[in-house]
């Protein structure tokens, strides 16, 4: 049954969006239309559909202060973030073009000089069908469009389902295909929470599945597949992101990169750091007491203050409310506030940033911790008194998403890489660093094996082999085959 739901502003508390969320029938009827354009749409061109996402590459530029406003407005991100996401988004076309031809093209194989027969080896890709793709409110624009992009450019029909918090964007992002001309029903929208995802789902014209989101609901997902072994599901889940930082690194430059790491976005970034492991040295004390002092003096505020804050609001004062819960729980566990959450009057979704030491805390309790998933700015401190112990509390989660190493050397960097089961590890990085040109993708309880980011158009599409020859072989394959 459908319901009138709205999307509300975390800045200003404006109605943004309003509407029905998709009913069983309506989105019945809508999987029947995408499964009809797909037919019509895997007959196109590369070329076609090149131009296309070109088109709409054009429309993100010339509209581009545009929809950084809009995002900024619905999600409650500053106006620089909201900007970079943009700006990220364009730059996703040449990036999703570039992959394609590099990894998901038709290709003749060489059988080699050894080899003396006129058959010739072939892989050709063809299109899964409907995708359905599940958006995140964080990166409303960038993160459904790198999955949007690459599976029409494979050739597939998409339907996508939005985070209902940021049904704004999702609006304006379908228009501006609309706009770039793309064909009737080949790439559709569809409004509502968890129970339209589920709806969409269980239809049987859905040849794929592509979630951004949290543990709990790819969970879901996959065990509402259970059995459909035919439709594939790409998961890009969040994370417990640990970094290790070594005694060496100044105290300064440990605090900048500790506290962006875990505070840009507010914390609504799936790769934000989580716990700060700090290698026990005559160093660590400083550069904890650095990173309170620095985090203290970040300027929390709505986006178009001035100055320009550091970090803006969280998506809803409901999202404030759940971390604060998280809070509880954590100080519960025996952590200690070396700087406690807040919530910033009169804005129920603005909250100071929060770290916690969980330095002498119990394995049990410390074990809870690493299980858990939160997305906000609440950082924890752990002292760990060498680097083989930084390792292995870093890897001691079930999730894999980030990770990053301060200090050290080439050597350790490669043994932090081979131990600490992340798909995205950085050295003298932030763990939100990424960049288009790689794969993007979580290890563990983070993903299922398919990595997004430049590897995204490898799950929009189905190798086929080819073994061809012009005319049928003279030979009796029976007699070849002895």
């Amino acid at each position: 049954m459908s319901h009138v739901f709205t999307s509300v502003s975390p800045v200003d508390g404006e109605t943004l969006w309003q509407g029905s969320s998709a009913g069983r029938q309506e989105i019945r009827e809508c999987m029947e239309r995408a499964a009809r354009a797909a037919d019509d749409w895997r007959s196109t061109t590369v070329e076609e559909r090149v131009e296309l996402v070109r088109r709409f590459e054009a429309e993100l530029t010339i509209h581009r202060d545009e929809i950084a406003d809009l995002i900024s407005r619905e999600v409650g991100k500053l106006v620089w973030d909201a900007e970079g996401e943009v700006a990220a988004s364009i730059a996703k076309i040449e990036t999703s073009i570039l992959a394609m031809e590099q990894r998901r093209s038709d290709v003749m194989v060489d059988a080699g000089k050894a080899v003396a027969t006129p058959v010739q080896r072939r892989i050709r890709f063809q299109p899964l069908g409907v995708t359905l793709v599940l958006g995140p409110f964080n990166f409303p624009l960038h993160l459904p469009g790198g999955q949007i992009i690459p599976a029409l450019l494979a050739g597939n029909a998409v339907v996508f389902k939005p985070s209902e918090q940021a049904m704004a964007v999702a609006q304006w992002m379908v228009d501006a295909w609309c706009r770039a001309g793309i064909p009737s029903d080949v790439l559709q929208l569809i409004p509502g929470a968890a129970e339209a995802a589920q709806l969409a789902i269980d239809s049987p014209e859905v040849s794929a599945v592509f979630l951004t989101g949290g543990r709990e609901a790819g969970n879901a997902i996959h065990r509402q597949l259970a059995g459909r072994s035919e439709v594939l599901l790409a998961l890009e889940l969040g994370g417990n992101n640990p970094m290790v930082i070594m005694d060496s690194v100044n105290p300064a430059i440990a605090a900048r990169l500790v506290s962006f790491s875990a505070f840009i976005s507010a914390g609504q970034r799936c790769t934000c750091a989580r716990r700060a492991l700090f290698v026990s040295g005559a160093e660590t004390e400083a550069q904890i007491e650095e990173l309170v002092t620095q985090t203290a003096q970040l300027r929390v505020g709505m986006p178009k203050d001035s100055p320009t804050p550091h970090i803006g609001p969280l998506v809803s004062g409901l999202a404030a409310s759940r971390l604060l819960e998280t809070y509880e729980c954590l100080m519960n566990l025996g952590c200690k506030p070396l700087i406690p959450l807040e919530v910033v009057a009169p804005f129920d979704a603005l909250v100071r940033p929060a770290v916690l030491d969980a330095s002498g805390i119990s394995e049990e309790a410390s074990a809870k911790i690493n299980q858990m998933e939160w997305f906000g700015p609440i950082l924890i401190v752990q002292r760990e008194p060498d680097f083989d112990s930084a390792v292995n509390s870093a890897a001691s989660t079930p999730y894999g998403l980030s990770a990053a190493l301060l200090g050290g050397t080439d050597a350790m960097f490669e043994q932090f890489v081979d131990r600490v089961g992340a798909g995205v590890v950085n050295w003298n990085s932030p763990t939100t660093g990424a960049a288009g040109t790689l794969p993007f993708g979580g290890l563990g309880a983070s993903g299922n094996h398919r990595p997004a980011g430049y590897h995204a158009i490898d799950f929009c599409s189905d190798p086929v082999a080819s073994l061809e020859q012009s005319t049928p072989a003279v030979g009796d394959p029976w007699d070849m085959a002895k």
